[in-house]
């Protein structure tokens, strides 16, 4: 009897144990699963406040982006339209002249002219050809003469050149009225606009400085003739070469060493005396007169650099927060 009670005990015992095992497994599992949950619900925590900061701060980098990248409105008057007349950084009628090293980097170009009025160019043509080539220009070198189509290309330049002339003298309304002292705009700062002298405009000590943004135009009317004094400098702040134009009824005189900066429309003659610089144009209803100098053609515009960092920052923020929510998941 005592035997059959100890067995019975030793069963429930086992029983028991059985049941502790099976009830310590079956809490491990559940444990095991809120601890999975709990701590994938950990991972999203840690993921939210990256994902809220890329939410609120990468649509305002696409905005500021905009913004930076959006032109702003120009000052001054609307730009001279040159026409075909742009194609060229020396465009005259009546031939043109080098000597010394003088060197021209673009285009150029003479009609009615004949290539027997460009002199001192040393030019190398081919009978028929529509250029020639000189060793003192990177471009080449037009002439009435030449083969077609350049006879009728160069009447239309011409023909360009002088509607420029014409727009550029014919504007009324001007902003700025014979500034300067008798027409002495020497340490003057000019602003954006359209200027009319009734007299000749000569810069006779220092410089003169353009001052604005890229995209502000300037529109010099001289009446009389516009003279560099030897050394002076026309110094741009922002401006923009190809948005200054000179419309000038006289003579155009580049003394040695000046600087000049702007496209020229000239009723008369441009002359260039010894190691004078022109960057722009020089477009003259006569002729184009150079002793050793450099004429060239503004260079390339280079976006601002806001237009450039805010997009780049924007997308090392983005990966950034890629990279940082992908090494939490390992």
């Amino acid at each position: 009897m005592q035997n059959m009670q100890e067995s019975a005990n030793l069963a429930l015992i086992e029983e028991n144990g059985m049941v502790g095992k099976r009830s310590v497994a079956y809490h491990g599992r559940s444990a095991s699963i809120v601890g999975s949950r709990l701590g994938k619900r950990a991972d999203r925590a840690r993921y939210w406040p990256a994902i809220l900061i890329s939410m609120i701060v990468v649509p305002m980098i696409v905005v500021l982006g905009f913004y930076a990248t959006t032109p702003a409105q120009s000052a001054g008057p609307s730009p001279v339209d040159l026409g075909t007349a742009a194609n060229y950084v020396i465009l005259t009628k009546a031939g043109m002249t080098a000597t010394g090293t003088t060197h021209i980097w673009g285009d150029i170009g003479t009609s009615p002219a004949a290539a027997s009025d460009i002199t001192g160019f040393d030019l190398v043509y081919t009978a028929g050809a529509t250029y020639s080539t000189s060793a003192l220009v990177t471009g080449s070198v037009y002439a009435s003469d030449y083969g077609t189509p350049t006879p009728s290309t160069l009447s239309t330049a011409v023909l360009d050149m002088e509607a420029a002339y014409d727009s550029a003298a014919g504007l009324t309304s001007p902003n700025f009225v014979d500034v300067g002292t008798a027409g002495d705009i020497a340490g003057m700062t000019l602003a954006p606009g359209l200027y009319k002298w009734t007299t000749g405009v000569q810069v006779s000590t220092g410089s003169v400085t353009i001052s604005g943004a890229a995209s502000d135009v300037w529109i010099f009317q001289i009446t009389g003739d516009l003279t560099l004094a030897s050394g002076v400098q026309v110094v741009l702040s922002g401006a923009q070469v190809s948005n200054i134009f000179w419309q000038v009824s006289g003579q155009v005189t580049l003394e040695t060493t000046s600087v000049m900066k702007g496209i020229i429309l000239c009723k008369t003659a441009i002359v260039m005396n010894n190691g004078a610089t022109l960057e722009g144009s020089a477009l003259a209803q006569t002729a184009v007169t150079m002793d050793a100098n450099y004429v060239y053609t503004p260079g390339t515009v280079i976006p601002e650099f806001s237009q450039v960092l805010i997009p780049l920052v924007g997308m090392v923020f983005v990966v950034a927060i890629v990279s940082k929510v992908r090494n939490q998941r390992k």
